[in-house]
C-alpha cells in the first residue's frame, strides 16, 4: 500500500470515527433534553393530571397562575422567598469561606496543613446527610429548630462545611504565579491585600464556579430542609413544596403546577449563570494575560 492509499484509509477511518462519536453524542443529548422538554411542555398543559403526552393537547398558563395565586394548600410564593433568602446568604458565606480556605491551603505553609487536607478529603467522601440527625439535635439544643430561626439554621447547615470544599479552588490558586504575591509583598501589601487585590481579580472563573455551586446547593436541597423544617409549612423551601405536590392526594390536581414550579425554580439559576458568564470569560482572558 502506497502513501496515498494509507492517507486515504486513515481519513476514512477518522471520518467513520467522527460520525460514530457525533451520533452517540446526539443520542445522549436527546436523552438529556427529552425529560426537560417534557416538564416544560407539561407546565403549559391545559390538564392538571399527569399525562404521557410529550406535546399537550391543550395549552394554558393556568398552571403558573394557580402556582402563584392558590396559596390555600401550597404557598409557593412564600416557599420561593424562603429558598431565595437562604440561598443568597448561604452563597455569600460559603463563597467567602471556600475561597479563604483555598487561598490559605495554596499559599500559606503551617503545621498540620497536609494532615488537614487529608482529613478534609476523607470527610468529603461521606455524604452530608449521614450527619443530619446529629445536626438536627444540635440545632434543637441551641434553639434554632423553631420559628424564624429555621432559616438561620438552614444557612448554617449549608455554609458550615463550605471550607472543606477547597480542593478545586486551591488547584486554581496554585496556577497563579507566586511571583505576583512576592511583588505585592515588596510593595508593602499584607496577606489580606494580596488575596483581595491580586489573587481575586485573577480568579474570576473559580469565583463564578464557587458562587454557582454555593447557590445551587441550598436552592435544590431537599433532605436537610425536610429534616429541619419538619411540619413548619411557613418555612418550607421550594424543594419540599414541589415534593408535596406529588403526594397521592394532590397528584391529579397539582401535577402540572409541579411542572410549572420546576420551570420557575430553574429561572434564578439560569439568570445567575448568564449574568456571571461574562465575568467567567473576562477572568479567563485576564488570567492568560497575567
Amino acid at each position: 500500500m502506497n502513501k496515498k492509499e494509507m492517507t486515504s484509509s486513515m481519513k476514512t477511518r477518522k471520518l467513520i470515527t467522527n460520525i460514530i462519536v457525533h451520533v452517540c453524542l446526539t443520542l445522549l443529548s436527546l436523552i438529556w433534553l427529552v425529560p426537560i422538554a417534557w416538564v416544560v411542555m407539561q407546565s403549559f398543559s391545559g390538564t392538571m393530571a399527569p399525562t404521557s403526552d410529550l406535546i399537550p393537547k391543550s395549552w394554558s398558563l393556568n398552571n403558573y397562575i394557580k402556582l402563584f395565586t392558590d396559596t390555600s394548600i401550597f404557598n409557593f410564593p412564600k416557599m420561593f422567598k424562603n429558598t431565595f433568602i437562604i440561598a443568597v446568604f448561604t452563597c455569600l458565606i460559603s463563597t467567602f469561606f471556600a475561597l479563604s480556605v483555598s487561598y490559605c491551603m495554596s499559599r500559606l505553609r503551617f503545621k498540620m496543613r497536609k494532615k488537614y487536607m487529608n482529613i478534609a478529603m476523607i470527610l468529603g467522601l461521606f455524604p452530608g446527610f449521614m450527619s443530619m440527625v446529629a445536626v438536627y439535635y444540635i440545632l434543637k439544643a441551641i434553639g434554632l429548630s423553631e420559628g424564624a430561626m429555621i432559616r438561620v439554621a438552614l444557612v448554617l447547615v449549608y455554609s458550615a462545611s463550605s471550607g472543606l470544599s477547597f480542593y478545586i479552588a486551591k488547584g486554581f490558586f496554585d496556577t497563579i504565579p507566586k511571583s505576583l504575591d512576592e511583588a505585592a509583598y515588596l510593595d508593602g501589601c499584607t496577606k489580606f491585600q494580596v488575596f483581595t487585590k491580586v489573587t481575586i481579580p485573577l480568579s474570576k472563573p473559580i469565583i463564578v464556579y464557587t458562587v454557582l455551586t454555593s447557590f445551587m446547593g441550598p436552592w435544590l436541597d431537599f433532605i436537610f430542609a425536610k429534616v429541619i423544617c419538619r411540619a413548619n409549612a411557613e418555612y418550607y423551601t421550594v424543594a419540599i413544596g414541589l415534593w408535596n405536590m406529588l403526594e397521592k392526594e394532590y397528584l391529579n390536581s397539582w401535577y402540572s403546577c409541579f411542572a410549572a414550579g420546576a420551570v420557575v425554580i430553574s429561572i434564578p439559576i439560569a439568570i445567575l449563570f448568564i449574568f456571571m458568564q461574562r465575568y467567567y470569560t473576562e477572568g479567563l482572558s485576564g488570567a492568560v494575560k497575567g
